[in-house]
């Protein structure tokens, strides 16, 4: 068969050898089956009919054979049926092998180039046993039947297939993306995920990062039980990363876990058993980062399957790499500054003006250097206390210096006075900077011993860099392979450490500092409100111009190295701390990439990360800058205070906190204090924490008020209304709460399980954190297609409750009442405020949290829960969470105040009063209302009747009276009348006596009786008239002439 028909007619299964493609005249609704292009025979259905066109066979014994033998006696094509053929020569065919039999037999047939050219080929012969395979770097030669060592320059996997050229996707795998699940009310806004697939690029294939999800399927067919190989790097735990094999009917046919763990230190190689027939392997990744970060792809590289078919000749070395010896089963890469060409036994050195990478094809032209291919140092200190400013071309040098137009290195040997030690060390007699002994401290110069009742305050302290330190070590990790690379990638510049020329802008400038552990003056206790056992302070500053990001990640036990904070772009020059809550050997790492497009070369080296300090507190086995007041023992050492102790610095003893306090966790270079607890909060026995026991009392309008909540003490979940991304992938805000924990603890968690436990039952733990409020993303297990729902990216809000009250505004944390507007005016909110000690970038402080408790007796239970509004993932500014819980139990206990009496009407000489609630009931629980009350009493008509009488002998009492006065009146008139009108006749006369005489013909008896006696009416009269002392009334008179007041 000629070999363009060889070519149309292969079969699309990978892998398989030349030849194993075969054509069976089997009709099936007038199309030809077989392996070839849309199933129809090459070379035509009459053509196929009249040849049974066949290039392996398929029956057994004679029927096998005459279907080889078709091969050989294939009618000649018109216009040579009367020429004579020639006898066809060795270069004009090749040979094939059947397919295998039931008995696991086939036979070795010859097949011409060119059918029809030439005749007499050779017969066929019984072929190898089907599971006869040779070795890596050894290919079957089909004439003798027998397995025969690669050449110089090829290679050979022997039973298998490998993939390590990615400029394009090879042929036979299939790239597909797909929605995981659109909401339908999107419409046409939602992004099509077409375009979301795996991207080749050229040494490997990288993942997409969105949250469409990404598959990479191939579809072999083994001859005997093999393997799948490759090599993956998975940086970033919020991308979904499952490889899995199905056989032809979509079966599982792997035990093993389908989810790939995370990657560190390079490259990971995972290798997974396959079974003999048809398997399908699947790569697939889906993000499920929502937020703004865009996570790290996942990339694939070097794909070896094996158990494929027998090899019939050798693979070339491709460009770049070279096989010096017979027999090689891989080809090797080619040095720097070397190249080779496909098939290549050895590398060609490069010419002096040229240069070329690891594993090039060809050489570049050298560029003039520049001042972005150089950087500088300095040396250590030598005896007399100075060091050398030295300049360096940067690794690898790339750059030619002897152009015209080329930058010249700078002379180097400066000399200039060293920087002090750091805090803690002093300068030996070599100029070299040395720790200081136990029991002293060091500013940087000397030595001195801790007074008597003090004790060093141990830590890491490096703010001079003239060496580097020794726990510290730097590298460089290539953005475009992701090897590491034996160079530095920080270098020391006096008052700070700073990044490095790279061998490309995209590689990572690592700095790596190790610590072996920590001892805290107090061990941090379980219950306690921080888990603080040390803190690194570190200040920095990025200078970029384009999209730089330095990462800062910490390890625990030379484990996963966990990023903890990103910043991108150019940051002034700041200051930022992590608080280490695990007493372990921890390593913190510095990683500062200047471009994340995928490019060679050196544009933007001028682009740096400077760390200018960084400070390390409770280092087991550090040193001193200074001492602090410590309990003494009799020996004179120092011994800790007991929990809840707190030193006494005026009698140098420890002294027990007291009730309403807690011992603050111990702040960086100070003695742990008892600080008061927050309004609504209690401190615990051993004080070292304040927790609110689930109990309130609000004085409120002369009463108070006594809140219980018990109920709600548990943790209760809540989700906020769905979000969608931009491609439609539906997730949550799930929170968890736990209100007042149990005596302090917190018993709110949430779970990463992207990468840890997806599946119930595969035993993963995940990463979870807990505290009384925390936050993740979860994306429902209906979306995503697994057995359970798909939390990530937990965070904490709260890890201590600052206090419980109904001011909107505490410790610096405000509640805006403006987001939750009030439902009952008369009934505040109680407000329960929380802080979280983890610092981000754009929350220096940490995290705070409110809840507003609010009373709804129509909501038992847990009631709902609810964000703001307008801000629907509860925070309005990344920083400070609000939450609204309107429940039952956030009501008071009833008490007296929350009901009236309603007293009834008398009836039968009976009265009922009944208690009836006030409205709104704003309580719940507490104290019941009062049974009702019934007590005698008297009807109205009674009451009526008493009224009456007693009015109207208040009335006959009032005219009696008025009658009495009137008369009395008319008498003192008749008597003044009298004495005025003797009075004018007796002016002349001598003066008139001091009481007035009996006049004649008046009643001398009734006067008497008058002035001698009372009655009832006379008393009465007695206070409201004015009286002499002998009894009479006194009345003023005026003489009409003018003269004096005569007062009788």
């Amino acid at each position: 068969m000629p070999r363009g028909d060889e070519a149309r007619c292969r079969c699309p299964v990978p892998g398989a050898g030349r030849g194993r493609c075969r054509w069976r005249q089997v009709r099936a609704r007038g199309r030809w089956r077989g392996a070839g292009p849309r199933g129809r025979c090459p070379h035509g259905a009459e053509r196929c009919r009249r040849r049974r066109c066949a290039m392996a066979g398929t029956g057994a014994g004679a029927r096998r054979l005459l279907l080889a033998l078709c091969v050989a006696a294939a009618a000649v094509p018109p216009g040579r049926a009367g020429e004579r053929l020639h006898v066809c020569k060795e270069s004009e065919y090749h040979y094939e092998y059947t397919a295998c039999d039931s008995a696991g037999s086939r036979w070795r047939v010859a097949v011409p180039h060119t059918p029809g050219l030439c005749t007499g080929l050779p017969d066929p012969v019984k072929g190898t046993e089907c599971s006869f395979s040779c070795k890596a770097g050894e290919f079957l030669d089909m004439k003798a039947q027998s397995c025969k060592p690669c050449a110089e320059g090829t290679y050979s996997l022997g039973t298998g297939v490998r993939f390590d050229e990615w400029d394009e996707v090879p042929h036979g795998f299939a790239n597909v993306a797909t929605n995981l699940e659109v909401d339908d009310s999107f419409g046409d806004t939602v992004e099509n995920c077409t375009a979301s697939t795996w991207v080749p690029l050229g040494d490997y294939i990288a993942s997409n990062t969105d949250e469409c999800t990404a598959t990479l399927m191939y579809a072999v067919n083994l001859k005997q039980s093999g393997t799948v190989s490759f090599e993956y790097i998975y940086p970033d735990s919020s991308i979904v990363f499952e490889f899995f094999v199905q056989n032809d009917q979509c079966q599982p046919t792997v035990e093993e876990s389908r989810w790939m763990r995370t990657t560190e230190k390079g490259w990971e190689f995972h290798s997974v058993e396959l079974s003999r027939g048809n398997n399908v392997l699947y790569w697939r990744t889906t993000a499920f980062s929502v937020w703004s970060k865009v996570p790290k792809p996942v990339l694939v590289r070097n794909i070896g399957i094996t158990g494929v078919a027998y090899t019939s000749e050798c693979f070339p070395c491709k460009p770049g790499t070279y096989a010096a010896a017979a027999g090689s089963s891989f080809c090797q890469l080619c040095p720097a500054n070397t190249f080779s060409s496909k098939g290549a036994t050895a590398c060609q050195p490069c010419e002096p003006a040229t240069y070329a990478e690891q594993g090039s094809a060809s050489c570049k032209v050298r560029p003039p250097c520049t001042d972005k291919d150089y950087f500088y140092t300095h040396t250590a200190c030598d005896a007399n206390g100075e060091t050398q400013l030295m300049f360096k071309w940067a690794e690898p040098k790339i750059c030619n210096e002897e152009l015209p137009q080329a930058a010249q290195l700078p002379p180097s040997g400066v000399k200039t006075k060293c920087p002090p030690c750091n805090p803690g060390f002093f300068k030996s007699n070599s100029s070299a900077c040395e720790p200081c002994p136990y029991g002293s401290y060091s500013n940087g110069s000397g030595c001195i011993r801790c007074p008597a009742g003090t004790e060093p305050v141990l830590g890491l302290e490096y703010k001079w860099w003239n060496v580097l330190p020794p726990n510290m070590e730097t590298t460089v990790l290539s953005g475009i392979n992701f090897e590491y690379k034996g160079m530095a990638g920080w270098e020391v510049a006096g008052d700070y450490i700073y990044t490095a020329a790279g061998a490309s802008d995209n590689d990572f400038m690592i700095l790596t500092l190790v610590v072996p552990g920590f001892s805290p003056p107090q061990p941090a206790l379980e219950d306690g409100d921080s888990k603080e056992v040390a803190r690194i302070t570190f200040v920095f500053e990025t200078m970029c111009s384009v999209s730089c990001e330095l990462y800062f990640m910490v390890g625990v036990n030379s484990r996963t190295n966990t990023p903890v904070e990103t910043w991108t772009g150019p940051k002034g020059k700041q200051s930022y701390t992590y608080v280490v809550e695990k007493n372990a050997t921890m390593s913190f790492t510095w990683a500062f990439q200047r471009t994340p497009y995928h490019e060679a070369g050196r544009r933007y080296t001028s682009d740096v990360a400077k760390l200018y300090s960084v400070n390390i507190t409770n280092v087991l086995g550090g040193v001193a800058s200074f001492c602090r007041r410590c309990a003494p023992e009799p020996g004179g050492a120092c011994a800790p205070c007991p929990p809840g102790h707190a030193l006494d610095h005026a009698t140098g003893a420890c002294q027990p906190c007291p009730p309403g306090t807690y011992l603050q966790g111990h702040p960086p270079g100070s003695t742990p204090t008892c600080q008061p607890c927050g309004p609504g909060t209690h401190s615990n026995q051993v004080r070292s924490l304040c927790y609110n026991n689930c109990s309130f009392s609000l004085a409120l309008l002369g009463r108070t008020l006594h809140y219980d909540f018990s109920a709600l003490a548990t943790s209760t979940a809540f989700a906020s209304g769905p979000s969608f991304t931009s491609k439609g992938l539906k997730y949550f805000h799930h929170f968890n709460i736990s209100l007042c924990g149990n005596r302090g603890r917190k018993a709110a968690s949430c779970t990463d399980n992207v990468t840890d436990a997806r599946l119930p039952d595969e035993g993963g733990a995940g990463r979870v954190v807990t505290s009384h409020v925390c936050q993740a993303i979860v994306v429902p297990s209906d979306v995503v297609g697994y057995r359970a729902v798909v939390s990530s990216q937990p965070v904490s809000l709260a890890d201590r409750v600052v206090g419980v009250t109904t001011s909107p505004t505490l410790d610096g944390i405000t509640a805006p009442p403006e987001l939750f507007p009030p439902a009952n005016p008369e009934l505040p909110d109680i407000i329960f405020f929380y802080r979280s000690s983890e610092v981000t970038q754009s929350c220096s402080g940490g995290r705070a949290t409110t809840i507003r408790l609010r009373c709804d007796p129509l909501q038992p239970g847990t009631g709902s829960l609810a964000v703001p509004s307008k801000c629907p993932e509860g925070t309005c500014d990344g920083c400070t969470f609000h939450l609204l819980w309107v429940t039952a139990e956030g009501c008071p206990r009833c008490s007296a105040g929350h009901f009236r009496a309603i007293v009834g009407a008398c009836q039968g000489g009976l009265q009922r009063t009944t208690y009836v609630w006030r409205e709104p009931r704003l309580c719940r629980g507490g104290q019941r209302l009062p049974p009702p009350r019934v007590r005698s009493c008297r009807s109205a008509d009674f009451w009526l009747k008493v009224g009456v009488s007693v009015g109207t002998c208040v009335a006959v009492l009032l005219a009696a009276l008025a009658a009495y006065f009137w008369k009395k009146n008319q008498k003192l008139e008749y008597k003044y009348s009298k004495l005025v009108m003797n009075a004018a006749a007796k002016e002349s006369e001598l003066p008139a006596p001091d009481s007035c005489a009996i006049m004649e013909g008046e009643d001398a008896e009734d006067e008497l009786i008058f002035a001698s006696k009372k009655s009832l009416l006379g008393k009465i009269k007695a206070f409201t008239s004015k009286r002499t002392p002998d009894g009479f009334d006194s009345v003023p008179l005026k003489p009409s002439s003018g003269g004096t007041d005569l007062e009788l």
